[in-house]
């Protein structure tokens, strides 16, 4: 049987990066790669606390640099902080995987209120806005990297209700 080949990035080794929403699924699936790579890892969460606890544990035992912050992304002083709490204990910021988010219940568009949406675009759009000017000036000093993830939602149309969810802009552009 053939050995299986392990990704390595060399450029990564010592860099700090913040991933967003990174206790569970494709935040936690990054964290890990990104540690994977040797890089420090600031591991956000918002309720999931046991989850990222096991996580950072988890780099951590594997010789990895982890700092786990907690904050609400649908407030954008939670943002701002996490973002400034991560670069402050590391030193500096490298790079930034936009990953928070959620659907926040299924709502049909008839009974959608302005409220739901500003939830969920606080959460799912706002926050990538605010987490990346945050972070802006921190990646500057090094020339690093702003990544956002999105939902399969964003392909297949988040139906049953979660249209809105779907619909969120994903930014992408230079610094």
């Amino acid at each position: 049987m053939p050995a299986t080949a392990t990704l390595s990035i060399p450029d990564l080794a010592g860099k700090a990066v913040l991933v967003t929403g990174a206790s569970t699924g494709i935040g936690a699936a990054l964290a890990l790669a990104y540690a994977a790579q040797k890089c420090k890892v600031a591991l956000h969460y918002n309720s999931s606390q046991a989850a990222a606890e096991k996580l950072g544990m988890t780099i951590a035992d594997k010789g990895g640099e982890v700092f786990l912050v907690q904050g609400d992304f649908s407030i954008a002083a939670d943002v701002e902080r996490v973002v400034e709490d991560s670069a402050q204990y590391f030193g500096r910021l490298d790079g930034l995987v936009n990953n928070a988010g959620g659907m926040l219940g299924r709502v049909p568009y008839a009974e959608q209120t302005e409220a739901h949406y500003d939830a969920v675009m606080d959460l799912n759009a706002r926050s990538v806005l605010t987490a990346s000017r945050k972070a802006i000036p921190w990646l500057k000093k090094q020339g690093g990297f702003i990544v956002n993830t999105s939902s399969i939602a964003a392909r297949n149309g988040a139906g049953g209700g979660a249209g809105l969810y779907a619909a969120r802009p994903r930014l992408s552009s230079p610094m």
